[in-house]
């Protein structure tokens, strides 16, 4: 009786100790298969180019609650749920730590999809975006969704000071440019774009006589992946064609900027909302120009800009769309990004250095 009422007892404890060892044993493979599915690089596959847009955040929880469940488990079992905490803060997550330029005199710049609009409509919203840009005070300013600003000078007189300052501003469209250093010949050069979206997309291309010389600043808005990620989420597979459509917009857009940037010569900034990350090809396209990202460069932890706004994001960013690339002669001396109280997208600021020592 006593032998029964033992393996009674033990039962449960059995089947707890089964459970947790193979809800970590799954946390691992899912942990190990998003790593190895974020880093095969470009695919033709809808599927896997969604990949790098889904919260991988979240899957952090599982992999810490796994960890603490092991402190009752053998030490291999400790040592799996460690790996999937590394897998998903390291690899899955992006995180970045770069190493500083060295050199005096650096330029800061600042990307900002400022959704002037939506500012606009929101009480204080203009003055949050002034006090972003104030808080950072870049020498040359970049904004994306900047749309209308001249109108809302005519009905707000003061505006553009508020937020510029003495710097020389371009407008154009939803780009605007704001220096303190000399601009020339900007001008916008059109992007590719398919007809079925009835719209006309564009870049800025400006020659900035910066501190140390001339140099080429380019900034971009390419399509944003809204509408193809929405298509996904109500309609599942289905959605699949105008994902993939949306897809390769972006990649077209992408490619039409890096054959615009092979016929630069000197240096170059190339900044804005590119709505895609580092590992997508829309990027990477790019960075085949030889471009680097200055977050990769000189940055330090995950430097996400945008989904803070999102419901599914929490209120806490987890992508990194938002981007400053530039040419291999242009040093990253820090960067950093800002808040994400005035915008949707949080700004990227870099600290450049214009004559890199080798």
């Amino acid at each position: 009786m006593s032998e029964q009422m033992t393996r009674a007892r033990r039962g449960p404890v059995w089947w707890v100790g089964f459970l947790v060892r193979a809800g970590v044993a799954l946390t691992c493979v899912l942990t190990v298969a998003a790593a190895v599915l974020l880093q095969v690089g470009p695919s033709s596959h809808p599927l896997l180019i969604l990949a790098p847009y889904l919260p991988w955040p979240w899957l952090l929880l599982p992999a810490m609650l796994s960890l603490w469940c092991t402190i009752w488990l053998r030490p291999v079992w400790r040592w799996m749920a460690a790996l999937s905490v590394a897998l998903v803060a390291v690899v899955v997550m992006d995180l970045a730590w770069g190493s500083a330029d060295d050199g005096e005199r650096p330029l800061r710049l600042m990307t900002y999809n400022a959704k002037v609009l939506l500012a606009s409509q929101r009480p204080g919203g203009m003055e949050g975006l002034a006090s972003e840009i104030a808080f950072h005070d870049p020498d040359v300013l970049v904004m994306q969704d900047a749309g209308g600003l001249p109108a809302m000078e005519r009905a707000n007189p003061g505006l553009q000071a508020s937020l510029f300052g003495d710097r020389q501003v371009f407008f154009h469209g939803q780009y605007v440019v704001a220096s303190r250093y000399p601009l020339s010949g900007c001008r916008a050069v059109r992007l590719p774009f398919p007809v079925e979206y009835h719209e006309r997309h564009d870049f800025v291309h400006c020659e900035v006589q910066g501190p140390n010389g001339p140099f080429t600043l380019v900034t971009v808005h390419f399509v944003t992946p809204r509408q193809g990620l929405l298509a996904v989420r109500h309609g599942g597979l289905d959605g699949l064609e105008a994902w993939e459509g949306n897809v390769m917009a972006r990649i077209e857009q992408a490619h039409g900027l890096a054959e615009h940037l092979r016929g630069v010569a000197g240096p170059v900034i190339v900044a804005g909302d590119l709505n895609a990350p580092e590992r997508s090809e829309v990027v990477r396209s790019l960075l085949a120009t030889g471009l680097r990202d200055v977050w990769s460069s000189a940055g330090r932890g995950y430097g996400y800009t945008h989904g803070h706004s999102l419901r599914i994001g929490l209120h806490q960013s987890f992508l990194r769309i938002d981007h400053i690339l530039v040419s291999s002669d242009i040093g990253v001396q820090a960067t950093e990004v800002g808040g994400g109280l005035a915008s949707e997208h949080r700004p990227v600021v870099a600290d450049l250095l214009m004559q890199r020592r080798r």
